[in-house]
């Protein structure tokens, strides 16, 4: 990091030069791209690259959201199935209250296999390779559709429960996993797009589970066991694919030091022959110059690690705030009393959990435009106006949901929810699965990634377990509790969360490394990405 009085230099002026040795003066993106890449050749959307945002968005992302979306539908056939299982196996009649015990149970265990594997994540992707531990996140989701798909044939609640804590597993590994290795594969033109795939595969799964849980799909009666566990056909479709997918380039040549396989890896993910890979090249070179010179080590940079060292500080608190908020945000509560307010405004049942399902389309439909939106708009500009319009309609829903006997203000509620939605789906949503990879250098990379996950999930049993008592106490009024988190989230980000767009991390994390003392959107670091 260099001498305190240089780096004491680098944060109380802007930085007129760019960090980058080998470019002496800040240059515009299309002569960066003639002087750093040869002739012919520029990073674009190769085969591999392809096949590596398709496989984990739909074989390992989009189950974490089916899983979290799809019990809702059956919740009141499981509850009978749990209670015939118990009474028939143990002769034990239980009150409909410990039933309801037993199925908060049955749910909450997701969260906690989510919170688990989060933290297991930092371990696997270290030990294991990005690629390895993601097989490994998909063998575990198929396993649990096994015990879902069983659980009713061999009259068995212990099959049932065991199968969502595997779920869970499988989720808190994969959001913590998979956007690294998205992120890490990619070309610095396209972080932005390959880091949106793991939210929008969660954000379809959702809505898949929503859909399939129609009656005349498999929402029947008898259908439940079928409900949980038919996402296993798309994990069983693209878990040869992971096989034959290119391990991380980064993690191969920082972690392993294993520079020729990294080198191969590269070209795989390119398409082109290794000699054209200088500008990529130069980018692995400077982050494994940046971890030898901290002292850095893929083998013992734990969670305990990152946590104690003040260079991380801010980078951890962006990223745990921000993956915490996003649950804090109260997009779960928000969906919960949509089809509440769906009927208020005069539509049937059925027509109610048809409009919810619409609000999961606009969530996919902002995810799949995030896709354009990040590699030209940024990362900051999208974050803090996705978190600033979300406070403002939250606050909004609270006060038309407490007039709701007023004629018409039904359809301002359905308006503002439809507006969140939109809100959240534009920054909120899916910035803080990837924004770690952007934010920490490699070695730390998976320790920070796997902080970030466990935020979410912790935010996400957070909220399960206080909104129902928010509810039953306050009424509408429970979401000016979440615009206030969310308006603080935004103050926090406006403060210090730098623009990631075109800098590598090893830039981010030198705009980063005073803590709550740095500056970072007060310096001045050059556009590197191209876009």
């Amino acid at each position: 990091m260099g001498e305190p009085a240089e780096r004491e230099a680098l944060f109380t002026k802007p930085v007129p030069q760019p960090i980058l040795s080998n470019i002496p003066q800040p240059i515009s993106n299309n002569e960066h791209e003639k002087l750093t890449q040869p002739p012919g050749y520029k990073s674009s959307w190769s085969l591999y690259l392809v096949l590596c945002g398709v496989a984990t968005t739909l074989g390992s992302s989009l189950p974490v959201g089916y899983n979290i979306g799809v019990v809702n539908t059956p919740a009141e056939v499981i509850k009978r199935f749990c209670n015939e299982s118990i009474s028939s196996r143990y002769d034990v009649q239980i009150t409909e209250g410990w039933l309801n015990v037993l199925w908060s149970c049955i749910v909450s265990i997701f969260i906690v296999g989510g919170c688990t594997g989060s933290v297991l994540g930092a371990v696997l992707a270290k030990t294991l390779g990005r690629k390895k531990a993601t097989i490994v996140t998909s063998l575990l989701s198929l396993a649990g559709a096994a015990l879902f798909l069983l659980c009713k044939l061999a009259n068995s609640i212990e099959m049932l429960v065991l199968g969502r804590l595997l779920v869970g597993l499988s989720a808190g590994l994969t959001t913590s996993i998979v956007p690294m290795y998205l992120t890490e594969v990619s070309p610095l033109s396209l972080t932005g797009a390959m880091g949106v795939a793991c939210p929008m595969g969660v954000n379809v799964g959702v809505l898949a589970g929503q859909i399939m849980g129609l009656k005349f799909l498999l929402g029947g009666v008898d259908d439940w066991p079928y409900l949980l566990s038919v996402y296993a056909l798309l994990v069983i479709i693209c878990l040869p694919i992971l096989f034959v997918l290119p391990e991380s380039p980064k993690y191969l040549y920082v972690i392993r030091k294993d520079e020729d396989t990294a080198l191969k890896e590269l070209s795989r993910l390119r398409g082109v022959s290794p000699s054209l890979l200088t500008e990529d090249l130069e980018l692995l070179k400077e982050e494994a110059r940046a971890a030898e010179a901290a002292s850095l080590s893929g083998a013992n940079w734990s969670m305990a690690r990152v946590a104690a060292d003040p260079r991380l500080l801010l980078p951890l608190l962006l990223v745990t705030t921000m993956q915490a908020g996003q649950q804090t945000s109260g997009i779960n509560a928000v969906f919960y009393y949509s089809a509440t307010i769906f009927k208020q405004a005069g539509l049937s049942e059925a027509s109610a959990q048809y409009a919810t399902i619409g609000c999961g389309a606009v969530n996919v439909a902002t995810a799949v435009l995030m896709l354009y939106l990040l590699p030209r708009v940024g990362r900051r500009p999208l974050l803090l106006g996705s978190i600033t319009s979300a406070a403002g309609l939250l606050a909004a829903l609270a006060a038309c949901m407490n007039f709701m006997t007023v004629s018409g203000m039904s359809y301002v509620c359905i308006a503002a929810v439809l507006g969140y939605v939109i809100a959240y789906g534009f920054g909120l949503g899916p910035i803080p699965y990837f924004i770690a990879s952007e934010i920490f250098e490699v070695a730390p990379r998976p320790a920070g990634m796997a902080w970030g996950s466990l935020a979410n999930w912790a935010g996400n049993f957070l909220v399960g377990m206080c909104f129902p008592l928010m509810r039953d106490s306050m009424g509408p009024y429970s979401f000016l509790v979440f615009a206030t988190i969310t308006a603080a989230l935004a103050v926090f980000h406006k403060m210090y969360f730098p623009e990631t767009r075109g800098k590598t991390p090893t830039q981010v994390a030198q705009l980063c490394s005073r803590g709550l003392r740095s500056r970072p959107t007060r310096l001045l670091v050059p556009d590197l990405s191209g876009v």
